[in-house]
């Protein structure tokens, strides 16, 4: 089952129990949202979610794109993208946590084919203020679904403050043995499907106020999930990226985790620049600069002739076509060859300026400061140079430019 397959099968799955299916925004969250990108699928629909009605009634079901930063230095595990799409549905004040977990049930296992006994969930187990969900788990214990209580781990909220609530978590085994332990206990159970009963508001003290209407938000990440369907190790397996997989190892010779970050963090850029976001030092145009300099520090380790001008138009055009962004490739390419040249001119610049005496000893903040103020030298740029200049292997991971992997072997 390919990924279209699977974005139809759940659309129309849904579409047959009444959701209507909105179209999902761009990387940019609504105006007035403070956060820089569409992080979940409900960000754009945060005001219904209070209250608001919606055009298309109680129900809904859409496809949404997301960039999460919080994860990046994940990036290259298993599981992690940076840019990456939400399988969504919502009931507005209609059917309850209940139903949506029947259908959601129903769906895995008729739908996508999924074995029941590789299935667990997760239920929240109550704290302090609120009592267990004992619906959920009745639900799953009806369905012969193992169940594992727990606390935080299964409480959603997008922030300090806003809506959030309760939620029961649907995982799948991946194991090569026959399932064991639970979700908590053993990393092999991999979670498939969020289902949130949104039915609170916290406010900045934690108190907890009901919504004017009780509401169901669920999400199910699309490349996860086609992974798992296609019966891949990684989401770097699965279809969507088999273009990049297949065409950026003849062009630069990398080990998997680099090979895995250099491929999403540039397909990343491509999707973030479609969107109409120009690279820039502050604010939203940071993350596609800071994105493009990653790759580039990885592409450049081991080979500083690389050059972002050896990707074909065709594997950036593919890009844009997924996410429907109607940009003209040449123009992204073109964006990206110019942070190619302004970070080879600010690597340069900072050389020239770390390896003058005064730089020598430990630095202090306000030297940081003033490399960042007078010179436009970021502190995470600042520790990788100086690493470099005294000929020190390169940065651990976790540092913003550099993320070190074994050389990988080309022979």
């Amino acid at each position: 089952m390919n990924t279209d397959h699977i974005v139809q099968t759940f659309i129309e799955y849904f579409q047959q129990r009444g959701h209507r299916r909105i179209t999902g925004s761009s990387l940019l969250p609504p105006p007035g949202d403070p956060v820089l990108f569409t992080t979940s699928g409900m960000h754009p629909l945060t005001p219904y979610l209070e209250g608001e009605p919606h055009p298309l009634g109680r129900r809904l079901v859409n496809v949404q794109r997301c960039l999460r930063t919080t994860d990046l230095d994940e990036v290259g595990d298993d599981t992690h993208l940076t840019v990456f799409e939400m399988l969504g549905t919502w009931s507005l004040g209609d059917y309850d946590h209940s139903q949506s977990l029947r259908w959601g049930y129903d769906l895995l296992v008729d739908g996508y084919g999924i074995e029941p006994g590789r299935l667990h969930a997760t239920v929240f187990g109550g704290d302090g203020q609120l009592g267990p969900d004992t619906d959920s788990l009745h639900l799953w214990q009806e369905r012969g679904v193992p169940v594992e209580l727990t606390r935080d781990e299964n409480w959603w909220n997008n922030g300090p403050t806003g809506p959030c609530g309760p939620d029961s978590e649907i995982f799948m085994w991946t194991g090569d043995t026959p399932p064991r332990s639970t979700p908590t206990r053993d990393d092999r159970w991999v979670e498939v499907w969020n289902h949130v009963l949104m039915r609170y508001r916290r406010d900045e003290d934690g108190t907890l106020h009901p919504l004017p209407q009780s509401n169901i938000d669920t999400g199910l990440g699309l490349e996860r999930l086609s992974t798992l369907l296609q019966g891949k190790k990684s989401v770097y397996d699965c279809d969507l990226f088999q273009p990049w997989m297949r065409t950026v190892p003849p062009l630069w010779c990398l080990d998997e985790p680099s090979l895995r970050l250099v491929c999403d963090h540039l397909r990343s850029s491509v999707a973030v620049l479609g969107d109409g976001v120009m690279p820039s030092n502050t604010g939203r145009g940071y993350v596609p600069r800071r994105l493009t300099r990653r790759l580039l520090t990885t592409l450049w380790r081991h080979d500083p002739s690389r050059t972002l001008g050896d990707v074909p138009l065709e594997l950036l055009e593919h890009t844009l076509d997924h996410f429907h962004q109607s940009v003209d490739v040449s123009t992204v390419r073109e964006i990206l060859l110019d942070e190619e040249r302004r970070f080879t001119h600010l690597l340069e610049r900072g050389r020239r300026i770390l390896a003058k005496p005064r730089f020598n000893s430990t630095l202090t903040d306000a030297d940081y400061l003033y490399l960042h103020d007078t010179h436009g030298l970021p502190r995470e740029l600042v520790t990788s140079l100086r690493t470099e200049l005294a000929g020190d292997p390169a940065p651990t991971p976790g540092t913003d430019l550099a993320q070190p992997t074994p050389t990988a072997s080309c022979e």
